[in-house]
C-alpha cells in the first residue's frame, strides 16, 4: 500500500508547460490542452505533509470527472477524456480570478466569522440569531481571490465590478451557474443520504471566450457534506453533525500539535495512520457515489500514468 504517487516528472510530446500544484501536476501539451494529474499528495494547513496516500488521487480524480460529467448540460466544462485513473485531460481555459465559494450551511469560515460578531460576509447579510451548522434560507455566495501565493482572501461582489477583475455581464453568469450546480450537487447527495453544506467552483474562458467550468468539483477536499441521518438533532443541540470530508485529517494534525503555524513541526505519519486515511477516502468515494471503488494498479503507478498518457496522446 506504499506506492503512492507524491510526484511526476514526464516529458510528453509537443509539452510546453509544467505547473505542480499542492496535489495536482498539470502539464500543457501545445497551446489547448492540459493533462491533468491528481497526485495521492495530501495537504492541510496550507502545507503538503510528507507522505502520499494511496489511492487518494484516484478518488478525487474519479468523483470529479462523475460530477463534471453529471453537470455538463447546466455548463460546458474542460474534461475531454479519463485516459487513466488518475488523469484528466481537457482543453485549456483562461481562469477567472476568483473562486465562487458557496455556503448553504453556517459552518466552517462562515460560521468564525459570525461567532465572532460579524453579520456581513463578502457583501452578504448573515441573520440574527442562526445556530453553528444551521441551514441558510437560501445558499449564499461568498467568492474569494485566487492567489498565486499564499492565501486566497474573501472578496464581494462589490469589489470584484469596481476593481475590474470580471465583468458584471460574466459575473452575473457566474452566480448563476454557480447557484445551478450547488443545486444538483445537493440533489446527488440528497440521494446518497447526504448534505452538500459548501464547495467552491472555478471558472475560466476557453479559447472561443465560452465560460467554462474547471478544476475539480464536489470531491471530498474541495466540499463539505454532511450525512442528513441526525443533523438537526445534532445542531439543536449545539454538536458538530457527522461531516464527510477531509476535516479528519486537520483534526488529527491539531491533535498531534500543528495547524501550520510557525515553529511547529507536522507530525510523523505512521503507515497505520497512512492506510487509515487511504481507507477513508474509499469510503469517502463510496458514499459519495454510491458504487464500489475498483482500486487502480500501483504495482509501478509511474509507468502507468505514462503509458496511459503517452496512449491518448497520440491517438
Amino acid at each position: 500500500m506504499n506506492n503512492s504517487i507524491t510526484k511526476t516528472n514526464f516529458n510528453f510530446p509537443n509539452q510546453t508547460k509544467f505547473y505542480k500544484g499542492k496535489v495536482r501536476d498539470v502539464y500543457t501539451i501545445g497551446e489547448d490542452k492540459l493533462v491533468m494529474v491528481v497526485s495521492d499528495r495530501i495537504s492541510a494547513f496550507d502545507h503538503v505533509l510528507p507522505k502520499g496516500i494511496p489511492f487518494k488521487g484516484q478518488v478525487l480524480s474519479q468523483i470529479a470527472a462523475k460530477f463534471l460529467d453529471a453537470t455538463s448540460d447546466i455548463v460546458p466544462n474542460w474534461k475531454e477524456a479519463t485516459p487513466d485513473p488518475n488523469v484528466t485531460v481537457g482543453k485549456m481555459c483562461k481562469p477567472f480570478m476568483v473562486e465562487m465559494v458557496i455556503r448553504g450551511y453556517l459552518t466552517g469560515h462562515a460560521w468564525r466569522e459570525y461567532r465572532d460578531g460579524k453579520r456581513i460576509l463578502c457583501g452578504v447579510a448573515m441573520p440574527e440569531g442562526m445556530l453553528e451548522n444551521q441551514k441558510f434560507e437560501n445558499p449564499i455566495i461568498t467568492p474569494t481571490t485566487k492567489a498565486d501565493v499564499g492565501h486566497d482572501e474573501d472578496i464581494s461582489r462589490k469589489e470584484i465590478l469596481s476593481q475590474g477583475i470580471v465583468s458584471e455581464q460574466d459575473y452575473i453568469q457566474l452566480e448563476n451557474y454557480t447557484k445551478d450546480l450547488f443545486a444538483r450537487g445537493t440533489e446527488m447527495a440528497k440521494e446518497r443520504g447526504l448534505i452538500l453544506v459548501d464547495t467552491k467552483y472555478e471558472f475560466g474562458k476557453d479559447i472561443n471566450g465560452v465560460i467554462t467550468l474547471i478544476d475539480e468539483i464536489h470531491t471530498p477536499d474541495s466540499s463539505r457534506y454532511f450525512y442528513i441521518e441526525g443533523y438537526e438533532d445534532k445542531v439543536k443541540n449545539g454538536e458538530i453533525p457527522k461531516q464527510l470530508s477531509k476535516e479528519f485529517v486537520r483534526q488529527w494534525l491539531i491533535e498531534n500539535g500543528f495547524q501550520g503555524k510557525e515553529g511547529q513541526t507536522i507530525p510523523v505519519m505512521s503507515q497505520q495512520y497512512v492506510t487509515s486515511v487511504s481507507e477513508r477516502y474509499i469510503e469517502l468515494y463510496e458514499h459519495i457515489l454510491g458504487e464500489k471503488f475498483v482500486k487502480g494498479d500501483i504495482s509501478n503507478v509511474s509507468e502507468r500514468l505514462e503509458k496511459n498518457i503517452l496512449d491518448y496522446l497520440n491517438n
